[in-house]
């Protein structure tokens, strides 16, 4: 047996390669550190690894052999495996060795593709809730109106009986009191009110809130804290100037119809010639808050007489040089001399046919509107008066209107009867009726049956109820 033979030298009977490769460089590395121990100096001790020759050498004969060495049994390898496992865990561990059923994970660039996809649906989302939060307050917002303006100019609207809420809502829209006719369907569904909408004459106002439109048409009017102030057609802005007091508007209606920022007669063709807004004043029946300024009524007509001027044909008017300011003045003489709804063409073409031959008018409500004598008979020196608006003496068409002629009278004045009249006188025993005639015969004739009856009942005579 070799004196050399350790009992690591057991391993190399192991069966795993590597750990006899590991073993034979080990006792390689040994053998070269004998060697390398042998060539030092000789009064060095000798080195633990020494053979039992060179011990006994040293030692003399007391020098103790190297006991018997066997070869380890089965459980003296245990060590060595337990250090290779050992080793292997730690490797293992080291390196991150993973299990094959292990997951990979995934690659750099598609975890990162995948990352943005959620952050991009995340953002979305975010937007999208962002929107409908949006779409939401201001759907909240234009249907309760918390923050309302003010409101506009005053405007007559009528409900007719009997109309749904939705025709009152478009009526409402396209009358600019409020600015959607949906919301206000909403509105008045909302409040329980669909069916508490009252018919009548309103004057409500531009840009009105919902709420405030809703509390105007279901108060009956005898709850309403308004007036009613109604002007019949053919009255003169002196003759409207009492009824406005009278209603309880405050402000001097005279001085608030010269003039308005809205309307100005050149608009209308009257190239300078109206010194006021006679004629524009339309009449009717309108509505406003008790002491409300005369100025609102005055807003109130002119926005009226806007509105229905729009429905009158003016295109025969024009065919003979007529300007619309020019209708209004025909109009207005025509509610002062016409009694009887039918008589208005006729005497409207009696007025065109004396403008045709360059005759005089001789309509004595021009001198009346001159002199301010409404119900008076008109006294010589009346009928003598230089004024431009004696038609007695001046031919033509007096300088403006006489009064405000209301929509009747405005399309008999802008289209005349085909009748080739040129007078009229009353005719006695009626109600405002007259005589027509073409010829000076048959006038003198009509004229003459009137002084008869008039001599006879010692007034006009006329036969009119009460």
């Amino acid at each position: 047996m070799n004196d050399d033979w350790t009992p690591d030298d057991a391993y190399l009977d192991s069966d795993d390669p590597e750990a006899q490769a590991r073993e034979q460089r080990r006792q390689e590395r040994e053998a070269r550190r004998r060697e390398r121990q042998s060539k030092q100096d000789p009064g060095e001790p000798p080195s633990p690894g020494a053979s039992s020759a060179e011990g006994a050498a040293a030692g003399g004969a007391e020098g103790v052999p190297p006991p018997q060495r066997r070869l380890p049994s089965s459980p003296a390898r245990e060590p060595f495996a337990q250090r290779i496992t050992a080793m292997r865990k730690r490797l293992a561990g080291s390196r991150a060795i993973r299990s094959p059923r292990e997951p990979r994970p995934p690659r750099g660039g598609q975890g990162r593709g995948a990352d943005l996809i959620k952050a991009a649906v995340a953002n979305w989302r975010r937007i999208a809730a962002g929107v409908v939060g949006v779409i939401v307050l201001w759907f909240l917002l234009a249907l309760f109106q918390p923050f309302h303006g003010s409101q506009g100019d005053p405007v007559v609207v009528t409900i007719p009986k009997g109309a749904s809420v939705s025709e009152v809502g478009d009526l409402l829209d396209d009358s600019g009191i409020v600015s959607s006719s949906s919301f206000f369907q909403i509105r008045v569904t909302l409040a329980g009110k669909r069916s508490d909408l009252l018919p009548g004459t309103y004057t409500l106002h531009k840009n009105e809130s919902y709420g405030d439109a809703i509390d105007d048409l279901t108060t009956p009017p005898e709850q309403r804290s308004t007036v009613t102030v109604t002007i019949p057609e053919g009255l003169s802005r002196a003759q409207i100037a009492p009824l406005a007091k009278q209603a309880g508007l405050t402000g001097r209606y005279v001085k608030a119809s010269v003039r308005s920022k809205y309307l100005h007669p050149n608009q209308y063709g009257a190239q300078g010639r109206a010194r006021n807004l006679e004629g524009f004043l339309f009449p009717d029946t309108y509505e406003r808050k008790a002491g409300a300024p005369v100025s609102d009524l005055v807003q109130l007509q002119l926005q009226d007489f806007r509105r229905r001027i729009k429905t009158v044909n003016m295109k025969y008017a024009r065919s003979k040089n007529l300007t619309t300011y020019d209708v209004l003045i025909i109009a207005s003489m025509i509610e002062r001399e016409v009694q009887v709804p039918s008589e208005r063409k006729l005497v409207a073409a009696v007025i065109y046919n004396r403008l045709h031959r360059g005759m005089p008018l001789g309509i004595d409500a021009t001198t009346r509107f001159a002199v301010r004598n409404y119900t008076k008979p008109l006294t010589e020196s009346q009928l003598s008066s230089p004024s431009p608006y004696n038609t007695r003496l001046h031919a033509g068409l007096p300088p403006g209107p006489i009064g405000n002629p209301g929509l009747a009278a405005i399309q008999a004045a802008a289209k005349p009867a085909k009748v080739n009249f040129i007078y009229y006188v009353v005719k006695p025993g009626t109600c405002g009726e007259h005589n027509f005639s073409s010829t000076n015969a048959q006038f003198a004739h009509d004229q003459a049956a009137y002084q008869r009856a008039l001599k006879a009942k010692g007034s006009s005579p006329t036969s009119c109820p009460g």
